[in-house]
């Protein structure tokens, strides 16, 4: 069956966009249910076309779509969905996007610029979703972007009891490689009871990507670091903090991020370092090419599944993560 029903009312039905079907797959597995049959292809133009295979009237509808390269693509597939559902009369619709395509282009840094993550919650919004769920933000303040609820699922808990069960915590770290990742890495800190270190780095604002690591800030002489991050893109950020570590005399230095974007030049860079593991979960599809040694794939399914479940019966996506 592809939906569930409860008392006669209620119809729970997951329809997943082309951009990442093994992770939609795990989704529908986990709740015991099958997608909704949707045919999607593109026509000679590029033109994107959508048709659910079955009623969608009166359903409570989650559509799935990482926004993963080709990224316009894959956003423009789901709000097609959305407003195909709409149409359709489906009762309440939340957009799921493991990756929120464009978080990264929260605010105006100069002059002239777009508000990016603000434009995508818009465009969902006008398209008909009534409700977003998304993992590990950029930054929290993308939430305020959406007019109406947005459920903000954290990797921590799964990253930190891999994290925890893998390394000895006597001699473990926790490093925010950024000052804007303190408030990430803090929390890991609270959950695994270990210290916490800092690089301070700065980027040049007219290079992209290009990154000067200065200092460490913290005690990680024979430790064991663990660099989090929310996203992996070319990896030059996560990669430059990892020699800035062994050069104040870490002994290993172990990477956690909830996002494999892995763009470029991103798999030679972590390969070539001595970073001895980088874990990730599969918000992201990760191609074979993509894939090497030192990669560890958590799978998010399982959070996804539940706090579905959750929306479905009005119940409290907070739960998940003892309140926080």
């Amino acid at each position: 069956m592809t939906g569930i029903k409860t008392t006669g009312e209620k119809k729970l039905m997951v329809l997943a966009g082309r951009a990442h079907p093994d992770l939609a797959k795990e989704v529908a597995q986990q709740l015991g249910i099958e997608l909704t049959p949707t045919r999607l292809f593109d026509f000679a133009n590029g033109e994107i076309y959508v048709r659910f295979e079955e009623s969608v009237r009166g359903c409570d509808a989650f559509v799935l779509q990482s926004h993963t390269a080709p990224i316009n693509k894959w956003i423009m597939e789901q709000l097609i969905m959305v407003d195909a559902l709409k149409r359709a009369s489906a009762k309440r619709i939340t957009v799921i996007m493991p990756f929120y395509g464009y978080a990264r282009q929260d605010k105006k840094h100069r002059g002239r610029e777009p508000i990016s993550a603000r434009l995508v919650a818009d465009l969902f919004k006008c398209a008909g979703a009534d409700r977003l769920m998304a993992v590990d933000l950029h930054t929290d303040q993308i939430q305020g972007f959406f007019d109406g609820p947005v459920d903000h699922l954290m990797a921590l808990p799964l990253l930190a009891k891999y994290v925890g069960e893998k390394v000895d915590q006597e001699r473990l770290t926790i490093v925010s490689p950024d000052a804007g990742r303190v408030r990430v890495a803090d929390r890991w800190t609270d959950r695994l009871n270990a210290p916490l270190a800092i690089i301070h780095k700065r980027r040049d604002p007219n290079i992209v990507n290009q990154v000067t690591v200065h200092e460490v800030v913290g005690e990680v002489r024979g430790r064991i670091c663990v660099l989090v991050d929310d996203m992996i893109d070319t990896a030059g950020t996560i990669t430059a903090a990892a020699e800035a570590l062994f050069e104040n005399g870490a002994a290993e230095v172990i990477v956690a991020a909830t996002h494999a974007v892995l763009s470029g030049p991103a798999v030679d860079r972590l390969k070539n370092s001595r970073i001895s593991e980088v874990i990730v979960t599969n918000t992201l599809p990760i191609p074979p090419e993509r894939q090497f040694d030192k990669l560890t794939v958590l799978s998010i399914a399982p959070l996804i599944a539940r706090a579905i479940r959750e929306v479905f019966d009005d119940g409290s996506v907070t739960s998940l993560f003892d309140g926080r």
